[in-house]
C-alpha cells in the first residue's frame, strides 16, 4: 500500500509541477485515441446499421466476424499493421511507421469492430414495426437509416465510449507501430511501460492514476451526454 499511496502523492506532484512532457504526451495520448475513435465511428457505425437491417447472402458471416473483432489482441493488430507500413511493406511509402498516424490506424482497427458490433445489437434491438411504419410515410432508404439511427443514438453512444476504452488503454499495438519515441509517440500508456522496465514503479503508478483520470474524465462527458438524451 505504501508504493500505491507514493504513486498518488507522485501523481499529484507531477500535476502540480505542470511537467510539460507529462503534458505531451497526455494531449497524444487524448490526440491519438480521440482521433482513433472517430475513425472507428466513421466506419463502425454505417457498418452496424447496414449489418442490423440489411439482408445479403453472408450477412451472418460478417457479423460473426465483427464480433469476433472485438476480441482482437493489440498486439496481433499492431504486427499486421506493422507489416503494412514497415519500409518494405506495401504501404512503407508513406513512411507512417514510429508515427502518430501509424498509431491511430492501429487504433482504428481495434475500436471499429467493437463500434460496429455495439451498433448492430443496438440497432437490431429497435421495435421491427418502427422500419415499416417510417417506410410506409414515404421514406427514402437512407432517410430510413437516418432515422433509425436517432432512435438508437443512445446504443451508439454506448459504442463510442466502448471503443474508447479499448484503444485509450491498449499498449500492444501503440508499441510496435510507435516505438514510444521521446516527444514524437510517447502516451501514457507506453510511458507506464517503460517506467515498469526501469523500476520506476511509483512514476509508473502516478502515470496510471493520470491516465485512469483521462479515461474517467471522457468517458464521464459521454456519459452525461448519453444520460440527457435518455427519454423521460
Amino acid at each position: 500500500m505504501d508504493l500505491v499511496w507514493q504513486g498518488l502523492v507522485r501523481a499529484f506532484e507531477m500535476l502540480l509541477a505542470g511537467d510539460p512532457e507529462l503534458g505531451r504526451i497526455t494531449w497524444l495520448t487524448l490526440r491519438v485515441s480521440g482521433t482513433a475513435t472517430l475513425v472507428s465511428v466513421v466506419l463502425g457505425v454505417p457498418t452496424g446499421v447496414l449489418l442490423a437491417l440489411g439482408r445479403f447472402p453472408g450477412r451472418r458471416l460478417l457479423i460473426s466476424l465483427v464480433n469476433t473483432g472485438m476480441g482482437l489482441p493489440p498486439v496481433v493488430v499492431g504486427l499486421w499493421v506493422s507489416l503494412l507500413l514497415w519500409r518494405y511493406g506495401p504501404l512503407g511509402f508513406l513512411n507512417l511507421m514510429y508515427t502518430p498516424a501509424a498509431m491511430v490506424i492501429a487504433q482504428s482497427v481495434i475500436a471499429t469492430p467493437v463500434v460496429a458490433a455495439f451498433t448492430v445489437a443496438g440497432v437490431g434491438q429497435l421495435n421491427p414495426r418502427l422500419a415499416l411504419q417510417i417506410t410506409a410515410m414515404g421514406a427514402s432508404r437512407w432517410q430510413l437509416y437516418w432515422l433509425l439511427v436517432r432512435e438508437a443514438r443512445l446504443s451508439i453512444l454506448a459504442a463510442v465510449i466502448a471503443g474508447f476504452g479499448s484503444v485509450v488503454s491498449e499498449v500492444g499495438a501503440s508499441m510496435m507501430v510507435g516505438g514510444n519515441v521521446l516527444g514524437q509517440t510517447r502516451v501514457l500508456t507506453t510511458a507506464t511501460v517503460m517506467e515498469v522496465s526501469k523500476g520506476n514503479f511509483d512514476v509508473a503508478l502516478a502515470l496510471s492514476v493520470i491516465l485512469l483520470a483521462l479515461t474517467y474524465g471522457v468517458t464521464a462527458v459521454l456519459t452525461l451526454v448519453q444520460q440527457r438524451r435518455r427519454p423521460a
